[in-house]
């Protein structure tokens, strides 16, 4: 499939300002969009595009009982949460097994959490626009289904500093930099540092971007990995639960 036209856009529903963050990159991993709104927002933009790869941080379908199933045939070692037992997909429990933290999809929609309905219903929506899952052959517009933070995880190689924090912001800014993305290289943070500044309170934070940001460029960034290197990216789980599509080719035992 040529690539030159089509836009990589990483979806992100649980920002704080808005219900969306939301970014694109070209294939050259140029910045095209970076912005947070709301559903009709993310719908516009993605489905005026007629070459995008869509990737959103949240689960594409319910937990369907792979996990139960195949821990009662004593294909899985248990994982277990109190209140929990083994309710999750079995991506989810691939990923815990490896000491990322990630939180468990129900059986039912209706009693999935805010965030994670409004992901459904993205999925749902550009669906309706034509978009089909990946990998699909020769599709122009695609979906898929990622984890920011099993990103990060997996391109750092090791579990990464809180997201809140400063300083796990610049890390992942850092990454993501370094990954080929067109963004604010967040080192020119320190270089507008000064005593000065400190003193008043008068920091730079423009320059490094918020957590929601950072999650849909990370989302993003796979979009595009997936697109351009389908033999670089990995998928967890299985079809019918939705599978987790990381930009690595392989993940580590433990993390």
């Amino acid at each position: 499939m040529h690539l030159s036209d089509t836009l990589f856009i990483g979806v992100d529903p649980t920002a704080s300002r808005r219900p969306f963050a939301y970014a694109a990159l070209d294939q050259g991993g140029r910045l095209i969009l970076l912005a947070e709104g709301e559903l009709d927002d993310v719908l516009a933009f993605a489905g005026g595009k007629g070459s995008a790869f869509v990737a959103i941080n949240a689960p594409s379908r319910t937990n369907t009982g792979v996990v139960r199933k195949q821990e009662a045939r004593a294909g899985l070692a248990p994982l277990r949460q109190p209140g929990r037992g083994v309710d999750m997909r079995l991506a989810e429990h691939e990923l815990r097994e490896r000491g990322i933290s990630v939180g468990a999809t129900p059986a039912h929609m209706d009693t999935a959490p805010t965030w994670m309905q409004l992901g459904f219903t993205v999925y749902a929506r550009l669906s309706e626009m034509g978009y089909r899952p990946y990998p699909a052959e020769s599709a122009s517009r695609q979906l898929l289904e990622t984890h920011p933070h099993a990103t990060f995880c997996a391109l750092l190689g090791q579990l990464p500093l809180p997201r809140h924090t400063l300083e796990g912001r610049i890390q992942r800014q850092l990454l993501l930099f370094e990954q080929g993305l067109g963004i604010n290289d967040p080192m020119e943070f320190f270089d507008e540092v000064t005593r000065h500044g400190i003193l008043k309170g008068d920091l730079p934070f423009s320059q490094i971007y918020d957590p929601g940001e950072l999650d849909a460029l990370a989302a993003a960034c796979t979009a595009r990995q997936a697109a351009s290197s389908p033999s670089q990216v990995i998928c967890l789980g299985v079809p019918e639960e939705g599978q987790i599509v990381l930009p690595v080719m392989e993940l580590k035992a433990r993390y």
